[in-house]
């Protein structure tokens, strides 16, 4: 029995085998392309790029056209623009959501109690020993995108703790009035407050970036500057209907004390207008006590002037002669007396 070879089959195989080779070939080449070109990329405006050559820092590009050698030998890592500002709000400052709850802790004697760093989540203690609560949103750049390269895992856990840390400084600084108007009856007396106030958000800035220079003195920088913080701050609910119950109840005090000055005032008006009624009146009649007793006594005061110059002798005869015949008229019987006579008198009574 003979076998006959058929060469055109082999042919195939061949010309299969070349063709899978030369597509292969293709696709090598094409996955090397891509690899040798994997780093070129464009840089946005709003980012740029830390190129690490062997795990080292290399250079820093901005935005436009980024030609870099392809992974292993570089890596490219993008980082924000230094213009850019982040945005970033403290959850760690927040009301823990399972404090409502009560998510009791068991106690030593058997007994359930709210946990303390759950109980107290969300809260802040001023100077004066208040309680307040604060939501700060903080918007950050990217100073040094080294160090924010290197860091940026734990770029956000660590600004979450200088800000919080800030917060507790900044508040055990301040009683409860320069920070949220609690007691508004006092903020009239205080002008300082509204000013010491406004100062709350600069100083959290202040103090966070205070505590970001000590990490990076350390050399743990985060390569972030905090720029601007917004705060809104707030009491307590049962706090809030403690504070509305002492403002509505100060608010009446003060309402009674106006009241009484008004009532205080009106009677020391009326009090003043009679007194000055009596002294006016007091003041007539004497004037017209003095004129009449003047009148009254013109007569004899003219007399007695004219006895002492002696211009007129017989003048108090004249006045004598004058008075007596209305004197005797007054009289009901006249007896006479000779003085030289030095018999008595003796005159009945009744």
């Amino acid at each position: 029995m003979t076998v006959r070879h058929d060469r055109r089959h082999d042919t195939y195989w061949m010309d299969a085998g070349r063709l899978a080779f030369v597509a292969l070939y293709g696709v090598a080449l094409v996955a090397a392309g891509a690899w040798a070109l994997s780093n070129v990329r464009e840089v946005k405006a709003e980012s740029r790029v830390v190129v690490v050559r062997f795990g080292a820092f290399q250079r820093v590009e901005g935005a436009g056209l980024l030609v870099a050698w392809p992974r292993p030998f570089e890596e490219i890592i993008e980082v924000p623009a230094a213009e850019r500002v982040l945005e970033r709000p403290i959850e760690t400052l927040l009301r823990s959501p399972r404090a409502p709850q009560g998510a009791d802790v068991p106690d030593f004697d058997g007994r359930t109690t709210l946990d303390d760093a759950l109980a107290g989540s969300g809260f802040l203690l001023t100077g004066d020993a208040g309680v307040v609560r604060l939501d700060v949103r903080v918007f950050y750049k990217v100073t040094d995108p080294y160090a924010y390269a290197l860091q940026q895992d734990h770029v956000i856990p660590a600004l979450e703790r200088a800000v919080a840390r800030s917060a507790v400084r900044v508040c055990a600084a301040r009683d409860l009035d320069t920070i949220l108007v609690a007691r508004p009856e006092l903020v009239g007396s205080d002008s300082d407050a509204a000013e010491r106030r406004e100062r709350l958000r600069s100083d959290l800035v202040r103090e966070t970036n205070a505590a970001l220079a000590d990490l990076r003195k350390s050399g743990s920088g985060l390569g972030i500057e905090v720029v601007r913080a917004d705060v809104q701050t707030g009491l307590p609910a049962g706090t809030i209907d403690a504070f509305n119950s002492v403002l509505t109840s100060s608010q009446q005090a003060d309402r009674g004390v106006a009241e009484a000055r008004t009532v205080a005032a009106g009677a020391i008006q009326a009090a003043t207008q009679a007194a000055d009624r009596r002294v006016e009146d007091a003041r007539a009649e004497a004037a017209e006590r003095l004129s009449k007793a003047r009148a009254d006594t013109s007569t004899v005061v003219g007399l007695t002037q004219a006895m002492k110059s002696k211009a007129e002798p017989e003048l108090w005869m004249r006045v004598y002669r004058e008075r007596i015949p209305s004197l005797l008229a007054r009289a009901g019987s006249v007896t006479l007396v000779d003085p030289k006579d030095e018999s008595r008198l003796i005159i009945q009574g009744h």
